[in-house]
């Protein structure tokens, strides 16, 4: 598919679970635009501070980790301290612990222009809870992918299933459902639907499904 100009910005914004990251790494593949996760960010501030020890509280100590972070995004791995720690930020103790420190203003802003680095040559496919609103609020495609907490719960339990945890779907989905209201009622840029977003549900949606849905959003 050929993209309407260059550079093109397609900004996705959703609650946890709802199947962005896997959408926004196929769609920037299918249209040759470079993929931010923005909450791989997070995540590896969170796991730099709990090996560090640093509570998620300590708003100065944490924004001061961010200027001394040796982070990297290479492919599909992403690495601190040169150590590829891909499937370590994935585990539900850095989900809550990175979600509790992204509700700090000082630390959002702190790396706001990393974020929007990786907005360069063709364009840039972002995903996140504030990509829409306050990273990219020019965006050219706006998106806001939704699933119910009971969806997403599901998808979860099977991604860990399969990578040998011992998990409790009710467990998993008052996770969800606990990281929602953080997300939502934080009063730095809350998980909100934009304006101008295209809303798409997911419960009932391939992967495959919501990837053409989205492409076909572009104009």
């Amino acid at each position: 598919m050929k993209i309407p100009k260059v550079p093109y910005l397609i900004a996705i914004d959703g609650p946890a679970g709802s199947g962005k990251g896997t959408i926004a790494k196929l769609i920037s593949k299918k249209i040759d635009l470079n993929y931010l996760d923005s909450g791989s960010i997070y995540r590896v501030i969170a796991l730099s501070a709990i090996i560090k020890n640093i509570p998620s509280d300590q708003v100065l100590k944490l924004t001061s980790l961010v200027e001394s972070i040796n982070m990297k995004f290479e492919g599909d791995d992403v690495l601190l301290d040169k150590k590829i720690i891909t499937d370590k930020i994935r585990t539900s103790e850095i989900s809550k612990f990175s979600s509790e420190i992204a509700v700090h203003p000082e630390l959002r802003d702190k790396i706001l222009n990393l974020q929007r680095s990786f907005y360069r040559g063709n364009g840039l496919v972002a995903e996140g809870r504030d990509m829409t609103t306050v990273v990219f609020p020019n965006a050219d495609l706006k998106v806001y992918l939704d699933a119910s907490p009971h969806e997403r719960a599901n998808r979860r339990y099977k991604q860990l299933i399969l990578k040998g945890n011992n998990v409790n779907i009710q467990d998993l989905t008052s996770e969800i459902e606990a990281r929602d209201k953080r997300d939502m009622e934080r009063k730095a840029s809350p998980l909100k639907i934009a304006d101008e977003a295209k809303i798409l549900n997911t419960d009932d949606l391939t992967i495959g499904q919501t990837v053409d849905k989205i492409l076909k959003f572009i104009t």
